[in-house]
């Protein structure tokens, strides 16, 4: 289903752990090595909720997190439909599910340490910091148990990661605004329709 891509999209973000302390928006620019950049695709984010937007084979989408629920929303504007997914169910979603709020950006590590997929051996350890595209951040390296690294760049305001790069793909953040957003941008439009996803996978 092509929905899934932007729950794909939301767990390559959120498997960087972090819940952002500033509302704000950006765009998302992802890289494959040897391919050309990706067309951006859009974030918002604020408190406990983060919205995607993006764009593929000429339809549009929309994926709504809400961390308080523990529920991802695939909003479908041409069906005016929805899908929605609980922790633990859909696509991506042991990563998906994998976040917490770091307590320090300068020792971010520790907080890791504590996650799930880092028990089988992995190693984190703090770069030293980084400023990358105007804005302050920490730089930090993570080692998984089979070798592969994995960079991460936290920016100090608004606590998020802001560009991560490891051996199959990398990206960062864009035109990043700080402020307030708009809470319809995180609600799921009145006329839209809930999709019965058991109806939906009984038919295959």
């Amino acid at each position: 289903m092509r929905y899934s891509v932007y729950l794909t999209l939301a767990s390559l973000v959120l498997t960087t752990g972090l819940w952002a302390q500033q509302d704000f928006s950006a765009d998302i620019v992802t890289h494959d090595p040897g391919k050309p950049a990706s067309t951006p695709s859009k974030m918002y984010v604020t408190k406990d909720k983060m919205r995607f937007e993006s764009q593929q084979s000429g339809h549009n989408a929309a994926v709504i997190i809400n961390f308080a629920s523990q529920t991802s929303d695939v909003l479908m504007p041409e069906r005016k439909m929805y899908m929605e997914w609980a922790a633990g169910q859909g696509p991506g979603a042991a990563r998906t599910w994998a976040f917490f709020r770091p307590a320090d950006v300068e020792n971010a590590c520790t907080e890791w340490q504590k996650l799930a997929w880092n028990k089988s051996g992995g190693e984190c350890h703090k770069v030293g910091s980084d400023t990358i595209n105007g804005r302050s951040t920490v730089k930090y390296e993570a080692k998984s148990s089979s070798g592969e690294i994995s960079d991460i760049w936290l920016d100090n305001k608004i606590v998020f990661p802001i560009k991560w790069q490891g051996r199959n793909s990398e990206g960062e953040l864009q035109n990043i605004k700080e402020g307030s957003q708009a809470a319809s941008l995180f609600e799921i439009p009145s006329d839209y329709q809930k999709m019965d996803m058991g109806a939906m996978m009984g038919r295959h």
